[in-house]
């Protein structure tokens, strides 16, 4: 027997076991150590709470910008005068056939009424923004703005469907955790004990909510960057130019002019645009590439806004992609700003200016 162990063919066996063994306790001590992880980051605190709470003030100042900009032409965009369109008597959209978001759609033809409720929009998109009993605010505001923003698809984009799902998954989240009239309230008197059941219950709903979002984020960037690079115009570096040379989405035409006059730059713009979205993701996994990624995504929409005249689209879109951002880097921004505030304040002083 012993002879048979020290063989050639034995001794390559044992080194083949050893190699399998040793392979398959990495692996298991890899997922071991990736659920460990994972357990951490779901019940150890809140994620993202300075992100969300921009998301929150973002999204309020959106829905307050649209209500605001359309105040003067409200009836003939969204009441009664818009019936030419024949969704008052046939909705495209089926929200208006759910009765719980039919509210503006059963007042669309009292003018009156219509307005009313206009205006009470206005004022929870107010309070929505300043985070004022957000847990009550968020779901009246919520049925009230599908209402309202689903009574003409004509006049609707994407943003519309980022803003309602995102919108959703806020309901399990904290987004009025800081910066918030409901977080100086709950600074003087917490709502639940720290170790308590529903302060742990509410940790992982808020954590998974944030899973959720990043998801939806994932979800509209890759397919985005896939649905472009089918496209031959996409392939061959110019459709960026189609749009802003339109009436309809180039609203400045001296800037589309300026943009689209160099060859090269339609290029970039366009081929920028499908690496960004396809590598936004895993851009974000180390601290030089999520610099790139954030500022670049930021002015992919600053320019989506600006140029094609879709300033709603992108001010949702960044108020999502805010929770990218650390809380330690909304906290320093913050510490900033804040320092210089005060020092400009202090009387017979100048501010400190630096590098």
């Amino acid at each position: 027997m012993s002879e048979q162990g020290t063989t050639p063919v034995a001794r390559f066996g044992g080194f083949v076991g050893s190699i399998i063994s040793a392979v398959w306790m990495a692996a298991m001590n890899g997922i071991g150590s990736a659920i460990a992880w994972f357990e951490r980051w779901l019940f150890d605190g809140k994620k993202a709470l300075y992100g969300l709470a921009v998301t929150r003030m973002m999204f309020g100042l959106t829905a307050l910008g649209l209500l605001l900009a359309n105040f003067s032409t409200r009836l003939y965009t969204f009441g009664s005068g818009s019936a030419w369109n024949g969704e008052i008597a046939s909705p495209v959209s089926d929200f208006p056939r759910i009765w719980l978001f039919s509210l503006f759609h059963a007042v669309a033809t009292n003018d009156v009424l219509f307005t009313l409720f206009y205006l009470l929009l206005i004022v929870l998109a107010v309070l929505f923004m300043i985070g004022w009993r957000f847990r009550i605010v968020l779901p009246i505001f919520f049925v009230l703005w599908v209402s309202f923003i689903e009574m003409n698809d004509m006049v609707g984009d994407q943003g519309d469907n980022m803003f309602r799902i995102a919108l959703l998954l806020l309901f399990f989240a904290d987004p009025a955790a800081r910066w918030s009239l409901d977080a100086r309230r709950r600074a003087k008197r917490e709502w639940f004990a720290e170790g308590s059941s529903p302060r742990h219950i509410g940790t992982v709903l808020h954590n998974l909510a944030l899973v959720a979002l990043t998801a939806q984020v994932a979800f509209v960037y890759g397919s985005g960057a896939l649905y472009k690079a089918q496209g031959n115009p996409w392939a061959q570096g110019w459709a960026v130019y189609d749009p802003l040379q339109t009436a309809r989405f180039g609203t400045w035409p001296v800037l589309s002019d300026l943009i689209t006059a160099w060859g090269p730059m339609v290029a970039i713009g366009t081929w920028g645009s499908i690496l960004l979205q396809s590598v936004f993701l895993l851009a974000l996994l180390s601290r030089p590439t999520r610099l790139l990624a954030l500022f670049g995504i930021l002015g992919f929409h600053i320019m989506i806004g600006v140029l094609m005249g879709l300033p709603w689209f992108s001010l949702t879109m960044i108020a999502i992609d805010s929770i990218f951002i650390r809380d330690r880097s909304w906290k320093r921004i913050t510490n900033g700003v804040s320092r210089r505030w005060n020092d400009a304040m202090k009387p017979g002083t100048a501010p400190a200016v630096s590098a």
